[in-house]
């Protein structure tokens, strides 16, 4: 990890750094940590990387964040940017919504995707129960008081691990029937949201409910 003065020697190998209040320099250098621990992991990300990245001074991770694990965890505080459209969008755009974050973005470089993050955290089981705070928070609480019908909590946490396992496909293993026709599975996400947003009486494993887009005869 490097100190404070390994941070400042490094200085001269970043290409230019830019002036900004307290606030900007805080949020640059969130925003960096995030691309930088996307792709690089924790271990592999040093505060020099996220200071050039930033374009700010190294050192003043450790003004602001106390150390390089104090910026990691703002940063995974702040992977509920990819809940947050939840909260307020229409239930019937709630589809679309998802597929877009799990086929088409958001990208690692620009959200850190919570699951990764849990993943590469030092921390492990301070990752996990922030994870499950946010899912709770958005989820269970604020998103199940949307919905009608039973089970509501239990449906709304359905819809987050549909989103959080699609993402991570895309993102870390990248598996290839999803990674090569994203376009496709759009018929399937719907089918699967609605019956989460609007569910009919649970039929106890029957399956005549499913209403899967099945081509063919």
């Amino acid at each position: 990890m490097d100190t404070p003065e390994e941070a400042k020697r490094g200085r001269g190998r970043s290409t230019t750094t830019r002036r900004y209040d307290a606030e900007g320099s805080r949020a640059a250098l969130v925003s960096a940590a995030a691309r930088c621990f996307g792709k690089y992991g924790y271990d592999g990300t040093s505060v020099r990387d996220i200071g050039r990245t930033a374009e700010v001074d190294a050192a003043l991770v450790y003004r602001y964040f106390g150390s390089k694990q104090g910026l990691f965890e703002a940063v995974s505080t702040s992977s509920t940017a990819l809940f947050e459209p939840l909260r307020q969008l229409p239930l019937d755009e709630v589809a679309e919504w998802l597929h877009r974050v799990a086929f088409h973005g958001p990208d690692e470089d620009e959200v850190p995707h919570p699951v990764l993050t849990m993943l590469r955290s030092p921390s492990r089981e301070e990752a996990v129960g922030q994870l499950r705070a946010d899912v709770t928070e958005v989820f269970t609480e604020s998103f199940a008081a949307r919905l009608d019908g039973p089970d509501a909590e239990i449906r709304a946490e359905l819809l987050a691990a549909w989103m959080l396992g699609m993402t991570l496909l895309r993102l870390a293993v990248r598996t290839p029937a999803l990674s090569a026709a994203p376009d496709r599975t759009l018929p399937y996400v719907r089918v699967a949201v609605d019956s989460l947003l609007r569910p009919g009486e649970p039929d106890d494993g029957a399956a005549g409910g499913c209403r899967c887009p099945v081509s063919g005869g």
